[in-house]
Parts: C-alpha cells; sequence; structure tokens
C-alpha cells in the first residue's frame, strides 16, 4: 500500500487520520490473514508506503481475493471507513481484475497501479 489521495474528514474541517487494512479471503469469504497499516495523521494525501506479504500457493492464488479497506480513525477508537475495493477472485472491478492478473505474471515483482475506492 503506497499513498492515497484526497481523502476529506466530512465531519470535520480537518484533514482525517486514515490506515489500510488488507485482508486476504478464501473461495467462501473466509478471512484467511490480514494485516493494517500505521495510522497516518491530518493527511489528505497519506504516504504509506507499506508492503505486506501473504503467504498463498500458487495453485489457489485464483480462488482468494484481497480486500484493502482505507479507515478513517475517529476519537476514542471509533473508525469509519472511507472507502475499499478488492483484488482477486471477487475483484470489486476490471482495473482491480488486470491489476492482480498483472501481479499474478510478474511472479513477486512489485506492481503498481493507482484505484479509486468504492464507498463503504
Amino acid at each position: 500500500l503506497i499513498k492515497g489521495s484526497h481523502f476529506r474528514n466530512l465531519a470535520i474541517n480537518r484533514p482525517p487520520d486514515t490506515y489500510g487494512k488488507l485482508t486476504l479471503l478464501n473461495s467462501v469469504g473466509q478471512e484467511i490473514s490480514r494485516c493494517k497499516t500505521s495510522v497516518r495523521r491530518g493527511q489528505p494525501n497519506p504516504v504509506y508506503k507499506e508492503t505486506f506479504v501473504f503467504q498463498v500457493a500458487l495453485f489457489q492464488l485464483c480462488d482468494v481475493t484481497l480486500m484493502v479497506s482505507i479507515y478513517n480513525r475517529r476519537s476514542m477508537k471509533r473508525k469509519e471507513m472511507v472507502g475499499w475495493l478488492a483484488l482477486g477472485q471477487n475483484s470489486s472491478g476490471e482495473e482491480e481484475q488486470l491489476h492482480w492478473l498483472d501481479m499474478k505474471e510478474c511472479k513477486g515483482q512489485q506492481v503498481c497501479r493507482w484505484h479509486v475506492l468504492l464507498e463503504a
């Protein structure tokens, strides 16, 4: 997860405190693994530059979905989802499906793409 762009905090007039959550799901939607970025405070265009590695057997790559969710952390541990996208078996769109195919073909090399988050 590299960076975000144009995140807004609609509740108050200041940039949000955001973090990313990545969840790997199996073919029936059960969670296999998850990770979170650290929180980026008060940044409308947060730079995360965090790498996560999920152990998935080659034969399972076509059966998993990677959910990427961005959250705004509010006061006292409350959180609200800014948006999400999905890559893999249940990709949330054509661009996400193409990104997943490129990642599979590049065999371990980093493949970077911008994605538009879907509303929570």
